[in-house]
């Protein structure tokens, strides 16, 4: 087993007033040449949002592209007519495919929004834009993985994405243990502590801290602490 630690402390950070960001690869303004992707896992951002603040219409092609609000509401819409909120509870995708243009603004005109935004590299390029969305019965979450997220073609009930990516939701009492199995010998997982502690793969980690995990084909977690919560995304080392 491979193992890649993120402590969250030493992410790239940016604070724009309205919009406070924290990078575990480099974008934008953070460049840390150790840490631009890994494998097809390009781009984990843990923003804040101010209320009634966002982003106006911009462009993106060929990536895909996966929203989790952790509190508050989200409102996107883009230039193929989608619109929606997506609000904690609730995943978003959006495969940019050939070109698509979006905005992201807080629904929320005096509380914040806080979100995960994740861009992974594509399996396949110049496909037809996709979107869409769904909300999660938080109960499918306790004591077991979850998949909100899962390739083009899967027989898995969750949004699906033009790649090899499993995105893994869970939520754990204190000293629960559970297993997640990899989908080959290609795949990696990383794993991102979302609320309280777990430990795996012999470290130990905090609220946000993060660890890549390859060269394996399982990953079993204990919860350090009660109301833990964490997300893990499979992702294709080579693509």
């Amino acid at each position: 087993m491979k193992t890649e630690l993120h402590p969250a402390n030493t992410r790239g950070t940016a604070d724009h007033g309205w919009l406070k960001t924290a990078y575990s690869f480099s974008f934008s303004s953070y460049h840390n040449p150790a840490r631009i992707h890994f494998g097809a896992l390009r781009v984990l951002n843990d923003d804040y949002v101010a209320g009634g603040m966002g982003f106006g219409k911009h462009p993106h092609d060929n990536m895909e592209i996966v929203t989790i609000p952790l509190k508050g509401a989200l409102a996107h819409e883009d230039s193929a007519g989608n619109k929606g909120i997506i609000q904690a509870g609730d995943v978003q995708i959006m495969s940019a495919g050939t070109g698509i243009h979006h905005s992201e603004f807080n629904a929320n005109p005096t509380e914040p929004v806080e979100l995960f935004q994740i861009w992974i590299m594509p399996k396949l390029k110049n496909i037809t834009p996709r979107y869409d969305q769904r909300t999660f019965d938080p109960t499918d979450f306790i004591g077991q993985w979850k998949t909100v997220v899962s390739p083009l073609g899967s027989n898995i009930d969750s949004l699906q994405v033009n790649q090899d990516t499993y995105f893994n939701l869970t939520a754990l009492e204190l000293d629960e243990t559970i297993e997640y199995s990899l989908h080959g010998p290609r795949q990696g997982a990383f794993l991102i502590v979302i609320e309280g502690a777990l430990e795996v793969a012999n470290n130990s980690l905090g609220r946000r801290d993060a660890i890549g995990i390859s060269e394996t084909d399982s990953i079993q977690v204990k919860a350090a602490s009660a109301n833990t919560k964490a997300l893990l995304i499979e992702i294709p080392m080579v693509w």
